[in-house]
């Protein structure tokens, strides 16, 4: 009886300690306090003041490119993510996509993580802008030039550096959203990509990053989608064409194998997800969390899934990043791109 007792009181602490911080995936995964319909109602206010906001680019080549990573999970070793920018901006790379678990919930991880930033955008903007040296009054003054949109920027911390990420399960860990929304902004989004005029029609593809970090999509975001907030420029009677349409999320849909883990959306999200899909016509629909790459069809959208750019995860070199080659007639292909990193032992 005793026994019985104390495994009582035990489980009852453990139940008390979880809720009272956080909460326990249906995989024992732990996920934030600041649970999926917070995350989504704060990044939809987000997303309706910003949108527009750079977030439409112009691809207007026989081909553009788009890198995508995975599952990170930086912590001060920040030589696999410093090493991602770089192949993207030295194959001018129009975008660079991250799956999720971007850094191991800490707050020294994710000032590594501006740091790493801040160096990506410096080589980008020496690489994309003409920089300009003004001197008033004996003070020097440096200024950056997009030749092309004809825009200038006086500081390179305010030149907006292509890449978006997803949210994962790792980056809300502890309250992590926290840390992770503060470099970010929004887990729920979409832009465009502006093809050019073609058949008297502009055509575009699009990109769309759901927030999947909780293996749920939340009633909030369900209602978002529902109510065509990520569809409203798709209509073809305004001239408006979206041609290829990519969708970003942290959680798998399929099971790589019986060795990784299964999806933990619910049935009827999961059956809600692939209706959805394909009503938005979606080309490739990219996938982490399980570090395996997974590549199938269903119902004509390609599902790709990522294995784990982290350096503790895949310390040895390897194709741990994709590319996506997006030809003017709309044809797709795609590669493993080959990391080179490996950390000093």
């Amino acid at each position: 009886m005793r026994k019985l007792h104390y495994y009582i009181l035990l489980t009852i602490v453990v139940v008390l300690f979880f809720n009272s911080c956080e909460k326990v995936s249906p995989i024992g995964v732990l996920v934030s306090g600041t649970g999926v319909e917070d995350r989504v109602k704060m990044s939809y206010l987000y997303f309706k003041q910003h949108k527009g906001e750079m977030k439409v680019f112009g691809a207007f080549e026989d081909e553009y490119t788009f890198l995508v990573g995975a599952d990170s999970h930086m912590t001060t070793d920040t030589m696999r993510m410093a090493e991602m920018f770089q192949i993207g901006i030295d194959n001018k790379d129009l975008l660079y996509a991250h799956l999720g678990d971007i850094a191991d919930t800490k707050a020294e991880y994710y000032i590594h993580l501006e740091n790493t930033i801040m160096d990506a955008k410096k080589y980008y903007a020496d690489k994309n802008y003409q920089k300009y040296t003004l001197i008033e009054d004996d003070e020097e003054f440096t200024y950056y030039a997009d030749t092309l949109s004809e825009e200038y920027y006086f500081d390179v911390d305010d030149i907006p550096l292509p890449f978006f990420p997803v949210v994962g399960n790792h980056d809300i860990t502890h309250n992590g959203w926290a840390l992770w929304s503060n470099i970010f902004h929004s887990s729920f989004y979409d832009f465009y990509v502006f093809i050019g005029e073609i058949d008297e029609q502009f055509v575009f593809d699009h990109f769309i990053f759901l927030d999947t970090a909780n293996g749920t999509l939340g009633k909030e975001q369900v209602d978002l989608i529902e109510e065509g907030v990520l569809d409203d420029r798709n209509e073809e009677q305004y001239g408006i064409y979206t041609r290829n349409t990519f969708v970003f999320s942290h959680t798998n849909i399929f099971r790589p194998s019986s060795l990784q883990f299964a999806s933990t959306f619910a049935r009827e999200e999961t059956f809600f997800l692939l209706n959805q899909f394909v009503e938005w016509n979606a080309s490739i629909v990219f996938c982490g969390h399980v570090h395996k790459w997974d590549d199938q069809e269903v119902g004509g959208v390609r599902y790709i899934t990522l294995d784990s750019m982290s350096e503790s995860n895949n310390p040895e070199p390897g194709d741990y990043l994709l590319r996506v080659h997006v030809k003017r007639d709309g044809t797709l292909t795609w590669e493993k791109v080959h990391m080179n990193y490996t950390p000093k032992k």
